[in-house]
């Protein structure tokens, strides 16, 4: 039960459709460029499920599934049908059907072994029990690693293959090759047993009589161990590509076991163990035809000189994934016609001036991996012709002057993984109107100023440039240091811990199409608003884990012609659709591990993300709530987020019914015992009032200062002194000196409003800002407007304009009503006389009217009678602007 327990580890199925009609977002697959879908690592481990998945009008699909199947667990066949549209029907087959599977296959074109666990019934094949006309069609037929044996093939016609593999099997290929009809053109004769000199020798006499030219023999995984100079000698002599690969030669001896086939294009020796190539200056066998020569992933360590002496028209020769440490400063002499050269991943650590003086028609050198510390002066002086030049995975610290002198055609320049500190362009001087490639990927390079030159000005055709995870500490800083790279189209900075993205670091790369800034930043990050206003062009954006907060038009706006957006990994709640909307080519966007609630603030994502065409969201399906991981986004409760209209007008129909049917009675039955309420209620209120004004009335103080904080220090070295000292005599009543201590703050100001004579306002725009002030100005104006009391004063601190006052009902009500005093500026023409004068104007309000009364009580219509008088006295006092 463990292997079926186990995930699905690969599913890619490449899909080709005519149209899509539905949500990109599916439940196990991703749609990259083109009609490439991807479904791997995912929980589902039923096959069927995944193609289901998938849209209708597939017409074209390849599965490669890994997964254990032991058993009588059912082997799924995915079938098509090329006339067929419609989905792709699904066989189950088990045993008991598989001895009808010859019999169904009249019509297949191809028939192979794949590299799942099959059950028993297949992987123990032993006979194929076929009609002499069942394999008539089948052009491809792969019996590898089956038990079968020569027998199983007597009567079967195989003359219509183009392909066939027997590997490990019991078949003697010999005896195969004697007594049937097969085309040695078709058959690979890898892993077949031919093993030893006279096998070999006996094979290649079958070979010589069934074909006088091979297109292709393969004879690799046979533990050929020796290649003598007879091995071959009775094979065709016309070979064009040979393949010697995963045997256990130790020598090719300058490929003298190839005499009799000097038509020979291509030879491999692949996986091997090779651990010297020697000089073959003395051999005089020319394989003037061979181009293509590969030695990759065996044990090389040295390469004399003049190695390839008896090649000279080599096109292609791969020397990869050795150990080569000694490479002869003439080993390459003579191949002038190389274009392509793989030396990667060996331990290489020099280049010579006279290493590469031949190969004037090299297009690409690959140097990948290697231990090169420094590139010499003239290292390439030869190679004219060089277009690419990957110097990746080396320690190159310096390349010293006219180090790439020479690279005139230079278009890739690859200096990754080295130990660069700076980006001297200068040294780029032989291909700078060239280059389109440049990468700088995992060096040193930081930048702690913004105030960096452009190190890019002269590279005016670049089109790729990768800054991606500068060591140990990343960019640091992104200094303006893109000037120049007017053609630049794909921009990578991925892992480099940039502390700041200034608003206009892209402002020059008006052509980007692709940028790449996943984990560039360190912590939460703000993208400034218009940090990719110019990129017009852009169609590609990852901003995956950058720590974004929120997803706002100013930053995402601007981006008309994006077409895939990365956002995965990043810390924002809720994303905003219109403007989502607002990027109309949009069909591709990544929003997994990003914390969306599960609330009426994401409803409209909701909905976007689940039902619209064009754009796929991956994986939407399962993208978990914020609040749950047991619930999914896609479709979370939404109904919370609606108003019911219906029960809405029902409860409102309701109550207005009942509310017109319940006044008229009670108008009728209870009017009267209402009325004679109201008075009561009104007389005892009234008695109330009455009784705590005339309490309150006893006054104090002469003045409640009401002011701002921010104002106190005018308030306790200008106004208290002038008004309590300098022959003035007020008792004036101040927030920290006269209130009660425990009391309420609102009964303070009630009681200090009422307790004094006059309410004095120090305004300023801080006052105007506080509800505290806000509230004692309203006390004050109560006294003022309703009791018709002249108790307030106001002084102004600041120069407020009457736009400002619009705002501020109450003060402007107030200002309308009353005249006030101005606090003279510091910029006036006689400062001293000026406040003087606004001190004694301030004294003479201070002993205006308004003073309490205490004979005022004495009738309500001698009372209201004094009210009107004093009201119309108030009306005409002004107190003027010094």
């Amino acid at each position: 039960m463990t292997s079926l327990i186990r995930q699905l580890l690969v599913v890619t199925a490449v899909l080709h459709a005519v149209h899509l009609v539905t949500s990109y977002s599916f439940n196990n697959c991703i749609k990259y460029y083109g009609n490439t879908f991807s479904c791997w690592r995912r929980k589902e481990g039923n096959v069927t499920a995944v193609v289901g998945d998938l849209p209708p009008s597939a017409i074209n699909l390849a599965i490669s599934f890994k997964r254990n199947i032991q058993g009588s667990q059912m082997l799924t066949f995915i079938l098509f049908s090329a006339s067929d549209r419609n989905l792709p029907q699904v066989w189950q087959v088990n045993k008991a059907l598989l001895w009808d599977v010859p019999y169904r296959i009249n019509t297949l074109t191809s028939l192979r072994h794949s590299d799942a666990s099959l059950p028993s019934s297949l992987s123990e094949l032993s006979s194929l029990g076929c009609h002499n006309s069942s394999l008539s069609n089948l052009k491809y037929l792969d019996l590898s690693f089956n038990p079968i044996s020569t027998e199983a093939f007597q009567g079967v016609d195989m003359s219509h293959l183009n392909n066939f593999r027997l590997q490990d099997t019991n078949v003697n290929i010999i005896h195969l090759l004697n007594n049937s009809d097969i085309r040695a053109n078709s058959v690979d004769f890898s892993n077949t047993g031919l093993k030893n000199d006279s096998l070999l020798e006996e094979f290649c006499k079958i070979l010589g009589k069934r074909a006088k030219h091979i297109t292709n023999l393969r004879l690799n995984n046979n533990l050929i161990g020796h290649m003598s100079s007879t091995s071959l000698q009775y094979c065709p002599e016309h070979i064009e590509r040979l393949d010697l690969s995963r045997n256990r030669l130790h020598e090719t001896n300058c490929l003298l076991f190839l005499n009799r086939t000097k038509d020979i294009q291509v030879f491999k020796a692949e996986h091997n163990r090779l651990s010297k190539l020697v000089s073959c200056n003395e051999n005089k066998v020319i394989f003037e035809n061979l181009t293509d020569l590969s030695y990759r992933y065996n044990r090389i360590l040295t390469v004399s000189d003049n190695a390839f002496n008896n090649t000279p028209n080599l096109v292609n020769l791969s020397l990869n994934i050795n150990s080569i440490a000694w490479f002869g400063r003439w080993a390459l002499t003579g191949l002038k016609k190389l274009q392509h050269l793989r030396l990667d991943q060996n331990i290489m650590t020099d280049l010579y001036h006279e290493t590469f003086q031949d190969q004037i028609n090299l297009e690409i050198l690959n140097l990948n991996s290697n231990r090169i510390s420094v590139i010499f002066c003239m290292t390439f002086h030869s190679l004219g012709k060089l277009k690419t030049l990957d110097l990746g995975g080396n320690k190159i610290t310096p390349i010293k002057k006219k180090g790439f002198h020479g690279l005139t055609s230079l278009l890739t320049l690859i200096l990754d993984d080295n130990n660069l500190i700076q980006i001297d362009t200068s040294l780029y001087y032989a291909f700078s109107d060239k280059l389109k490639v440049l990468s700088l990927k995992s060096n040193t390079i930081r930048f702690m100023s913004e105030t960096i030159n452009s190190p890019f000005l002269n590279l005016s055709q670049l089109n790729e440039l990768n800054l991606d995870a500068q060591r140990p500490y990343g960019l640091i800083l992104l200094p303006h240091f893109f000037r120049g790279l007017h053609s630049l189209k794909n921009l990578s900075l991925t892992n480099n811990h940039i502390s700041k993205l200034a608003s206009d670091a892209f402002a020059e790369l008006t052509e980007l199409q692709y940028l790449t800034l996943n984990y560039c930043c360190v912590g939460v990050l703000q993208l400034q608003p218009g940090v990719f206003k110019n990129l017009k062009n852009l169609t590609r954006l990852v901003v995956e884990n950058m720590g974004l907060q929120n997803f706002s038009k100013d930053v995402f706006g601007d981006l008309t012609k994006l077409e895939s957006l990365q956002l995965n990994r990043n810390v924002m709640h809720s994303i905003d659709v219109d403007i989502l909307k607002g990027l109309p080519h949009l069909h591709y966007m990544d929003i997994r591990s990003v914390p969306l609630s599960c609330t009426c603030e994401n409803l409209q994502l909701q909905n976007w993300t689940v039902n619209n065409p064009d754009v796929q969201v991956v994986y939407i399906h399962d993208h978990p709530c914020q609040e749950s991981t047991k619930h999914r986004f896609y479709n979370f409760d939404t109904k919370v987020c609606y108003v019911d209209f219906g029960l809405f007008l029902c409860f409102t129909t309701a109550a207005a019914v009942f509310v017109f049917t319940l006044v008229p009675i009670i108008y009728t039955k209870l009017y009267w015992t209402f009325k004679y309420s109201y008075f009561v209620f009104r007389a005892w209120f009234g008695e109330r009032w009455r009784r705590l004004r005339d309490k309150e009335e006893n006054c104090a103080y002469d003045a409640f200062i009401s002011y701002n904080s921010s104002d106190e220090q005018w308030v306790m070295e200008e106004l208290v002194p002038n008004l309590e000292g300098n022959g003035s005599s007020f008792k004036l009543c101040l927030h920290h000196r006269d209130f009660e201590v425990g009391r309420n703050i609102v009964d303070n100001i009630v009681s200090a409003v009422y307790s004094s004579r006059k309410t004095l306002c120090v305004v300023s725009r801080n006052f105007l800002r506080s509800e505290w002030c806000s509230l004692e100005i309203q006390l004050a104006s109560y006294r003022l407007f309703n009791e018709h009391r002249d108790v307030l004063l106001l002084v102004f601190l600041e120069t407020i304009s009457q736009q400002q006052i619009s705002s501020y009902h109450q003060m402007r009500k107030v200002m309308l009503k009353k005249t006030y005093l101005q606090w003279p500026r510091s910029d006036c023409t006689h400062p001293a006389q000026a406040q003087k004068l606004f001190w004694t104007q301030l004294r003479r309000a201070m002993k205006e009217s308004g003073q309490c009364e205490t004979d005022q009580c004495k009738s309500g219509d001698s009372f209201y009678h004094k009210e009107a008088q004093r009201s119309e006295m108030s009306d005409e006092t002004h107190y003027l602007q010094p």
